[in-house]
């Protein structure tokens, strides 16, 4: 709730800062879209007149990264009846580390009981932090320069909290050399899916790598 309230409201502050639209408009694009990252993308681009095709190219790259969530996801979802679909909509950055990184018991119903509402009250706290933004935003004036780094400060915390549940530092490395690649040889369109794509790479390679040693290790002798 301290993470999502406090950056929809600073999207709901840029929402109106930037579009000439009604403030309640805020609240329903996080009704029907849920999207933090991508929805304050879209006010960008659609403050700078940007076209519906290339607002719909950017965000699918920028959600491209739910696919990598989906297959690490494939097992715990499995099973979960009518809540499958729900948890797959509200699967965002924030919720998916709390589901990763959070303990679980043997009972996998009742787990997935839990991982439902703790998707749907993410995104309650989501849907009131951009309304209130967006109708503040609409009543009174200021400056709000900046006030976008909330995301990147949400995704830093974020990071530690994976750190502190793997207790690996590997894939921080690989993270930030992933990233620092993509920035430097590919366009600013495609850096976020390159970076990607490096990293899951190279964590395969390296979990296939630790598995070598189990499996060309040989039989122990019979008499």
């Amino acid at each position: 709730m301290f993470g999502y309230v406090p950056l929809g409201m600073a999207f709901g502050v840029l929402f109106t800062a930037q579009l000439d639209y009604s403030w309640w408009v805020a609240p329903l694009m996080a009704v029907t879209i849920f999207a933090g990252a991508a929805q304050i993308l879209a006010v960008g681009l659609l403050a700078s007149e940007a076209d519906l095709v290339a607002v719909f190219v950017a965000m699918l790259v920028l959600n491209s990264r739910h696919l990598f969530y989906g297959l690490s996801l494939l097992g715990r979802f499995s099973g979960a009846g009518w809540r499958k679909l729900y948890l797959i909509f509200g699967l965002t950055d924030e919720t998916y580390s709390l589901l990763t990184s959070r303990s679980r018991g043997p009972d996998a119903a009742a787990e997935q009981r839990v991982d439902f509402l703790i998707t749907l009250f993410n995104q309650s706290y989501w849907i009131v932090g951009c309304a209130l933004g967006a109708w503040l935003g609409s009543r009174i004036q200021f400056n709000s320069t900046g006030i976008e780094f909330a995301l990147v400060a949400l995704f830093i915390v974020l990071a530690i909290e994976q750190y502190k549940a793997l207790g690996q530092m590997l894939p921080l490395w690989l993270g930030a050399a992933g990233a620092g690649i993509a920035v430097a040889v590919l366009p600013a369109s495609h850096q976020l899916l390159g970076a990607i794509v490096l990293v899951a790479a190279a964590l395969l390679a390296s979990y296939r790598l630790s598995l070598q040693p189990a499996a060309t290790r040989e039989p122990p002798g019979h008499g």
